[in-house]
């Protein structure tokens, strides 16, 4: 797909400079031998479970602070505001709230679909993913957020079922003072967000709340949507050395319109235009879910801390398909209306002990997930002559379906001399799947309605005749996997300087198939879920360096290369139906840069950049046409060895030139994104083309008293920019595209009081 304006590699590689000098000056704080200090470095926890700084954790993690995420001009409701500032770290945007977006680490989670695959997220340590390994980034409350921690590499693994990495977000502290926050803002294409947020301390109870609303048109045609965020966090000090922490999040997202992807032909057309079926069908999603958890901490003697957590939830999502009334007319289709009922809870027990040189923890967690799943017609009237479009109609569907995780771990850490440490852990995983189906229709049992004698609710067709060679029944697809593995990482870290740390490390990891991936067979009649699918297996190998001048200047690099054997990928995806195989092999070898600079004067910087090889190793056949049948030549084609994964782009960068005005109060910061290009497919026949985006950001501060009232103003796209944000992966319409939005606005203002 060809765009105006692209940016050639050779100017992201003009980065390379810039890491060769300060790997000179690694080089140089070496021969100094110089005590430099390292406060700079951010204090985290995701990586081996203790607080730790960064600065001496064996891997890759990234933190950014509460005034990144609240303080730099940004509307806080997507995470695509900041997890592209994370090397190795890409966060899809589909300019559809109907479907959340999509983060991929070190090109893990690109071929979903809907959400996030691949990528564990937690928040507060509580799961925001399902034990299948479905994530839901829509949870997170940005507004009320302290720190996001983007762990990747090898020691992700020892948080279960996933590949590419963890995502945490931490909730604020109330602060000393109660404290009241309310801010307004407004932007393109009608978009606002209202919110407010109370925090105090009264020294044995900490709390804070958060509640905001949010609702935008959209960049492109049908894409309205709306948002409401509530996210609480109690803290209750029973004692000096006992800790309890109750934490209460809910989302509701009604009836949030999808424009579905485009073609090429359509993007270069008019890239606001949604396709005319997302219209006539009013496409849209809602969802709405309450989860809440409770945490207690408590110190078992000077050196050892105990930590038992409990949460549970429910998930309630509607989603409206654009699929033709002939299609549904199938016996075996699910029909156009998709109705999820899903309760959820877990439990998560860990001893740690904090010692001078060895520091341990042990534990286990076990997760539940229980759903109800029913389909319906997206339509009522006849086949043939439909009355109305985009309501719910007969029952085509009707499942149980559960996935429960158990997990066991430890890890630990020796300090073996003043300047090696070694880490390692060990995580044994069990996942176990298990459909019921109650929705059966064959000549010799029916548990479905039929609509008239001899056929089945939602379709005209006599139960058993044949139509096109295919016998009309819908059998019963009840059926149960499992899932396990162990999944050991190790590392090391060596001091080479007070100011600078080598570390490398070796681990393994394991990634199931989600329920959404278990749904379909690869041949397009069949019915019943996929149960031959197979989890993916991945050996991460990374080296790494980390560099602290003082506390104004951080800089690290990290060299990764990632074998896969099993790999998950979307084998075809036409009419909600999505099915998937297994890719016999992959790899993926890369570099990530990132750097964190106050220059003086008032001026900082920020830059992040990878470079990512991901490709497949083994060749292997897809669908590219329909009807395709799998293991035939029709519809199918061969994927060759070599060929790049889809979804990933060869390169990633972020930077950003800020200037802060104490005295005024005023900030303001030039920010560049850039992508390289992006095939959309297995066999690599289209592609999204590399673009490079500019954005501009400024604001005021004021502390009257005890106020403090901020306004800013930022424009995204600076110079409108036309390009991709977000594919579909093998969409057999070829339909891979979504387009960002052109040049935009937001403006806000936010008053606090301290009482």
């Amino acid at each position: 797909m060809q765009k105006k304006k692209s940016m050639h590699p050779h100017r992201i590689l003009s980065l390379t400079p810039i890491a060769l000098a300060l790997l000179s000056l690694a080089g140089h704080a070496q021969d100094q031998g110089t005590a430099t200090e390292v406060g700079a470095s951010p204090v985290v926890v995701t990586a081996t479970r203790n607080e730790q700084r960064s600065f001496d954790v064996p891997a890759a993690i990234n933190s950014l602070d509460q005034a990144r995420i609240q303080e730099t001009a940004r509307a806080e409701v997507n995470i695509s505001e900041q997890l592209n500032q994370v090397p190795g770290t890409v966060v899809q945007s589909r300019e559809s709230y109907a479907q959340e977006q999509q983060i991929s680490v070190r090109g893990f989670g690109a071929r979903s679909q809907f959400g996030t695959r691949g990528i564990k997220l937690l928040a507060d340590g509580i799961p925001a993913s399902t034990p299948d390994g479905q994530g839901s980034p829509g949870l997170f409350d940005l507004q009320s957020a302290q720190r996001i921690e983007v762990l990747r590499g090898p020691f992700s693994a020892l948080y279960g079922n996933h590949s590419g990495g963890v995502v945490q977000v931490f909730t604020e502290d109330g602060p000393q003072d109660p404290t009241l926050t309310v801010q307004g803002m407004a932007g393109s294409y009608g978009t606002w967000k209202g919110g407010m947020k109370f925090g105090a301390d009264t020294g044995a109870v900490n709390g804070i709340g958060s509640y905001s609303h949010f609702s935008t048109n959209g960049y492109r045609d049908h894409s309205h949507a709306e948002k409401d965020q509530f996210n609480a966090k109690l803290r209750l000090d029973v004692s000096q050395d006992t800790r309890v922490t109750v934490l209460v999040n809910y989302l509701n997202q009604p009836g949030n319109e999808d424009p579905l992807g485009l073609t090429a032909a359509q993007v270069d057309d008019d890239p606001t235009q949604s396709i005319p079926d997302a219209e006539s069908y009013n496409s849209r999603r809602s969802l709405d879910n309450l989860q809440a958890g409770a945490v207690l901490e408590t110190r078992l003697g000077d050196q050892d801390v105990l930590r038992l957590m409990a949460y549970a939830g429910n998930r309630d999502n509607d989603g409206y398909l654009a699929i033709a009334p002939g299609t549904q007319n199938n016996i075996r289709q699910s029909g156009g209306v998709s109705v999820l009922d899903r309760t959820f809870s877990g439990l998560g027990v860990r001893w740690s002990r904090i010692a001078e040189r060895v520091t341990f923890s042990v534990g286990a967690d076990y997760d539940n997930a229980s759903e109800d799943r029913t389909g319906f017609l997206n339509f009522t009237g006849t086949v043939g002559s439909p009355t109305e479009l985009g309501v719910t109609g007969a029952k085509k569907r009707d499942e149980k379906n559960t996935v429960k995780s158990y997990g066991f771990y430890v890890q630990g850490e020796l300090q073996a001399t003043e300047k090696l440490s070694a880490s390692a852990g060990l995580r044994y995983i069990k996942v176990k799947f298990d459909s019921q189906d109650n929705f059966i229709c064959t000549t010799t049992q029916v548990t479905a309605p039929g609509t008239v004698a001899g056929t089945c609710s939602g379709s005209t067709a006599a139960i058993g005749a044949v139509v096109g060679g295919v016998v009309q029944e819908n059998p019963n697809d009840s059926g149960s996997v499992e899932y396990s593995a162990f999944t050991p990482v190790a590392g090391l870290l060596y001091r080479l300087a007070p100011s600078v740390n080598l570390y490398a490390n070796v681990g393994r990891s394991f990634e199931t198939p989600t329920f959404i991936e278990l749904a379909y067979q690869a041949a397009p009649d069949a019915s019943g879920p996929n149960l031959g699918l197979d989890p993916s297996r991945s050996t991460h190998y990374e080296v790494g360096a980390k560099l602290a001048l003082g506390s104004d200047t951080r800089f690290e690099v990290a060299l990764f290369h990632i074998d896969t054997k099993d790999e998950i990928v979307v084998l075809s995806n036409r009419n909600g139906r999505q099915s998937f195989q297994n890719a016999e092999g992959t790899t993926r070898t890369g570099v990530e840069l990132a750097l964190d600079s106050r220059l003086g004067r008032g001026f900082s910087t920020l830059m992040a950049f990878t470079w990512l090889s991901a490709k497949f190793s083994e060749s292997f056949s897809t669908c590219v046409s329909v009807p395709c049948i799998p293991g035939t030549v029709t519809g199918t084609a061969t994927v060759e060895d070599g060929n790049k994964i889809p979804g990933v782009a060869p390169y990633n960068a972020y930077a950003e030139l800020a200037w802060t005005h104490a005295p005024l109060g005023f900030s303001t910061a030039l920010e560049f994104r850039a992508q390289g290009k992006v095939y959309v497919n297995d066999i690599n026949s289209e592609k999204a083309d590399a673009f490079h985006a500019f954005g501009l950001r400024a604001g005021l501060e004021q502390r009257p008293g005890r106020w403090r009232l901020s306004e800013f103003v930022r424009i995204d796209n600076l110079f409108d920019e036309e390009y991709v944000s977000g594919i579909a992966v093998n969409d057999a319409n070829s339909r891979f595209y979504y387009p960002a939005a052109g040049r935009n606005f937001l403006a806000g203002v936010s008053a606090s009081y301290a009482f």
